[in-house]
């Protein structure tokens, strides 16, 4: 005759996998919270390196360090570079545009003139293999010491042109049109600092 099911029969086996089940939760919420200090300490480090790639120095001034992280709206962000004594003398502004597969970021440095003196791609991963994803390194060095809005061109980049990609011109245009919205932005920025330099030197 077969013995019924005991209330211990139940209990026990609930209660262990119970307890399995809070054992896994916190290891993966340990886990979780490792990866994630992880990811924000690399990204971090991403952005400092980005940083000091595009402003390695302003009219022969080294920069001595970045301010933090700041919106100035929904879509760009910006940095503060100061000197050794704390004086603003370049801003560095994060933005991006449509491109051909996604969203192009670029990074953007300006003098406080408003001229180019350093420029990188952040993120064109969402762009064809081989043809908008060479805007990684394509652009170095063709965007320094340029002003203003500037244009698309295929073959020159002269003035206010800047050369595309070569059968890359979707993404090539959103990396100009990303610079031109910092470029405004930056304009924005300078003539505030420049207004609270002017009040700073009255005589109240």
């Amino acid at each position: 005759m077969k013995k019924g099911i005991s209330f211990k029969d139940i209990i026990i086996p609930t209660v262990a996998l119970f307890l399995i089940y809070l054992g896994a939760s916190a290891l993966l919420g340990l886990t979780n919270h490792v990866t994630a200090d992880r990811i924000a300490e690399q990204e971090a480090l991403a952005v400092q390196n980005s940083l000091e790639e595009v402003v390695k120095a302003v009219d022969g001034v080294e920069v001595g360090s970045f301010g933090d992280e700041t919106a100035f709206d929904e879509s760009i962000s910006y940095y503060e570079a100061y000197d050794g004594g704390g004086k603003v003398i370049a801003f560095v502004l994060v933005s991006s545009a449509k491109g051909y597969g996604g969203d192009v970021k670029v990074m953007t440095a300006y003098d406080l003139k408003g001229t180019i003196i350093g420029f990188t791609v952040v993120d064109c991963s969402n762009e064809t293999p081989g043809l908008g994803q060479n805007s990684k390194t394509h652009f170095v060095g063709l965007l320094e010491g340029k002003s203003g809005e500037l244009t698309v061109d295929k073959y020159s980049n002269e003035g206010q042109n800047v050369q595309a990609i070569t059968a890359a011109t979707i993404t090539s245009r959103a990396v100009v049109n990303a610079v031109n919205a910092s470029t405004a932005a930056v304009g924005t920025l300078i003539d505030s600092l420049d207004s609270q330099a002017e009040g700073g030197n009255g005589n109240g």
